[in-house]
């Protein structure tokens, strides 16, 4: 393990000056878990061998921060939530494209997510009241007028088109693009992959989160929708799509109609937050961006799972809950890549973490490129969540 100097701070050498000086305003779902054949702590001790990655640095990075650790393919870093960089090595940005997208990034930034920039990107200028200035992406002021997009998706796309340069205005700078938006409606199904084609073009690692549409959102958002995640899929480096009706199957049927939309925009946030934390938080073994790039640069379709316990063996528990989780429709074992986070209270152990670890290394394909963090969050005591994103799928 190699450890940097105590007075070492990244500094962020790859935005752009202009940039700087002139910033733009608990799933239940049974699956079997593999007998382990070794000791609880043989698991770290015998994934910590060391070798070359396979790729090369970003171009976007310069400095200290750029250079590749020289990590094999397990790679973890252990962190107490809040103890973000002084200055971050890694631009992170959420975008949130649309009235679906817009309402996930909102509940992000109300849940105080540390060290990532959120915007919001729209055709319709009254629902951008509820954001700063500064957050706001206005999409087709000539097309639109700030009236919306009228669910047609082609005036969606049209309109984000229109305003290329103020969306590469707002993500300049940025090493990482969130691009969140629900498929099926006009703005976020037409401009998401405008959004997302303008980010890779500076550079940026880029990955979509979007939602799929209810069954009872009618056949046309459902049609749309699909178009809309084809193009997108394009457009980004990592897709994560999530089926809404797959969400129903995680909620009480005797949920209220409003719960079951903030439950989607809550997924959107945990795997949002799932990743950033990996990165932005420093750790006993750091993971830096290059190690998250290397499992989710052009990798295609991915799939979120999230799974949360308390009580006894509670680790396996949550990790199990997380790879069987009714999100996950594709079997975890042909994935070529995972980057997981276990999130837990000031009480949770090395052998849990270990124990979680586990679990998803024995699910996954053997050749799979892993990366995982573990977090310390104080308002978590009792419980562990684990979140995983799978990557490398056909």
């Amino acid at each position: 393990i190699s450890t940097a100097p105590p007075d070492f701070r990244p500094t962020p050498n790859h935005i752009s000056k202009d940039a700087m000086t002139n910033p733009t305003p608990a799933f239940t779902s049974p699956l079997a878990v593999p007998a382990a054949t070794h000791s609880t702590s043989s698991f770290i001790t015998s994934h910590s061998s060391r070798a070359a990655l396979p790729f090369a640095p970003s171009r976007l990075l310069s400095g200290p921060s750029a250079r590749p650790r020289g990590r094999g393919p397990w790679v973890s870093n252990v962190t107490m939530k809040g103890d973000l960089l002084d200055s971050a090595p890694c631009n992170i940005k959420v975008i949130g494209c649309g009235g679906a997208g817009g309402n996930a990034v909102k509940r992000m930034m109300d849940c105080g997510i540390e060290g990532v920039e959120f915007l919001a990107a729209n055709t319709d200028a009254q629902a951008m009241d509820q954001f700063p200035v500064e957050c706001r992406v206005q999409l087709g002021g000539e097309l639109c007028r700030g009236l919306g997009a009228g669910g047609d998706p082609e005036v969606g796309r049209k309109a984000a088109e229109e305003s290329k340069a103020n969306i590469a205005r707002a993500l300049q700078g940025a090493d990482l693009v969130f691009v969140a938006a629900g498929m099926g409606g006009g703005t976020g199904t037409g401009s998401a992959a405008v959004v997302a084609s303008v980010a890779r073009e500076l550079g940026c690692l880029t990955v979509g989160v979007v939602t799929k549409p209810f069954k009872f959102e009618g056949r046309r958002r459902g049609k749309q929708a699909i178009a809309g995640i084809e193009m997108l899929r394009e457009c980004v480096d990592t897709l994560i799509v999530i089926s809404n009706d797959k969400l129903l199957e995680t909620v009480p049927k005797d949920e209220p109609l409003t719960n079951a939309f903030s439950v989607a925009d809550d997924v959107l946030r945990q795997g949002v937050t799932g990743i950033s934390d990996i990165i932005l938080r420093p750790g006993l073994i750091n993971v830096d961006f290059a190690d998250v790039r290397s499992v989710m640069e052009s990798k295609g379709y991915a799939l979120l799972g999230i799974g949360m316990a308390q009580g006894e063996n509670r680790a396996r528990i949550a990790a199990t809950n997380a790879i069987s989780s009714p999100l996950l429709d594709v079997p975890v074992n042909v994935a070529k890549g995972a980057v997981f986070n276990i999130c837990g209270g000031p009480d949770m152990s090395l052998t849990e973490v270990n124990a979680a670890a586990e679990v998803i290394y024995n699910t996954v394909s053997s050749d799979a490129n892993i990366i995982f963090g573990a977090v310390i969050d104080e308002t978590m005591a009792g419980s562990i969540c684990v979140t995983v994103v799978v990557t490398g799928f056909e």
